[in-house]
């Protein structure tokens, strides 16, 4: 597995490795946004990653759908962010900031004034959130206006401009997993027969004015975005990923972005072939940097950089329970188990707790 552990560029940024931890929500932040001071200890113990990708960020308080999930739109969020990208180039880490709006995976009693979670389309989410009094259904959504989805787009800027002076290294737009982005991409969402939706090419306009945002404050090559095409997940669907997503990658490479991160629908050993297969074709329509995601041993994620089908790979729970993953693989040492108990909200317990290498052997 020694090909995870070659440096590589990735845009402006060299990666000392290619064992990357994977944007992960803990539910940890104060109830404003701002991170908690444990979080600087969280993420400085993960700085051995190639990159360190943040848990999703809410670019707004209408881009929030969970209970103590952080924030990139006030100064105390960028306080508070500062600290914790200090911690982690003190460290000599690099860390990325990802960039969230949920939609309609929200629920009013979470959002400003008790307003509806804005949607590109009248279609609710079957999917429960979590709030102050434990999982509640997803509130009914408010189709968004034009002029909601502009400004939507500045939140995204804004959002950027506040990573950049919190000291994050590059940003990702978060296109992914059944949120809003995700939703406007797919046609099991967005009913729309505007500008922003009818067509693939019309479905991914705002992402495309998002990124052309962002990119008005970071240059282009500390710039990613993540999508999952044949995700399911926030009740996702679909008629056709394969050919709606290809203009998708298309644009995306004209972008020349520092890199595109996917999700794959195929984790767990009994579909490796079909993962591969699905990175190929990727590759083949995607002219870039390319990070999946997807459930990956250490084995499988060496494999597919060797096969050429992706140049890193993101890594989650093994990130979540083993600090120093990087040196674990190298080394061939066991993992810690993670417990997913405490993924979710809590203290300290279950996240700054785990221990690293040296410490199981001292004791």
């Amino acid at each position: 597995m020694s090909n995870l552990f070659s440096p590589i560029m990735m845009g402006g940024v060299e990666l000392p490795n290619r064992v990357l931890m994977a944007p992960l929500t803990r539910n940890r932040a104060q109830s404003d946004g701002t991170p908690k001071d444990m979080a600087q200890i969280y993420y400085a113990q993960r700085a051995s990653a190639g990159m360190i990708l943040t848990e999703a960020t809410q670019v707004c308080a209408m881009g929030k759908g969970y209970l103590d999930t952080p924030g990139i739109y006030t100064d105390d969020h960028v306080t508070g962010w500062k600290k914790i990208t200090d911690a982690v180039h003190a460290q000599g880490g690099r860390i990325y900031m990802q960039l969230w709006h949920v939609g309609r995976i929200s629920h009013v009693s979470l959002l400003p004034e008790g307003r509806k979670p804005l949607a590109p389309s009248a279609v609710r989410a079957d999917q429960q959130t979590f709030t102050a009094n434990g999982f509640e259904d997803c509130s009914e959504p408010e189709v968004m206006s034009v002029e909601q989805i502009r400004e939507t787009i500045e939140h995204f800027r804004h959002g950027a401009e506040m990573a950049k002076k919190a000291g994050f290294d590059g940003v990702e737009v978060h296109a992914a997993n059944g949120y809003l982005l995700d939703q406007f991409l797919k046609d099991g969402v967005n009913k729309r027969d505007d500008d922003y939706g009818g067509t693939p090419e019309k479905r991914m306009r705002i992402v495309s004015e998002i990124i052309d945002a962002v990119a008005t404050v970071w240059p282009r090559d500390r710039i990613g975005v993540r999508v999952s095409p044949y995700g399911n997940f926030n009740d996702m669907s679909d008629s056709d990923p394969e050919a709606h997503f290809t203009p998708v990658y298309k644009m995306l490479s004209d972008k020349k972005l520092a890199y595109l991160h996917v999700v794959e629908q195929f984790p767990g050993s009994e579909t490796d072939d079909a993962t591969m297969q699905s990175l190929k074709r990727l590759g083949d329509l995607y002219d870039g940097f390319i990070i999946s995601n997807g459930g990956y041993t250490p084995e499988k994620a060496s494999q597919a950089v060797a096969l050429g089908h992706c140049h890193a790979v993101t890594f989650g729970r093994d990130f979540i329970a083993t600090p120093d993953l990087p040196e674990r693989i190298r080394t061939g040492v066991a993992l810690n188990e993670p417990d997913p108990d405490t993924f979710y909200g809590g203290g300290e317990e279950g996240y700054i707790d785990y221990p690293f290498m040296d410490e199981i052997k001292a004791a």
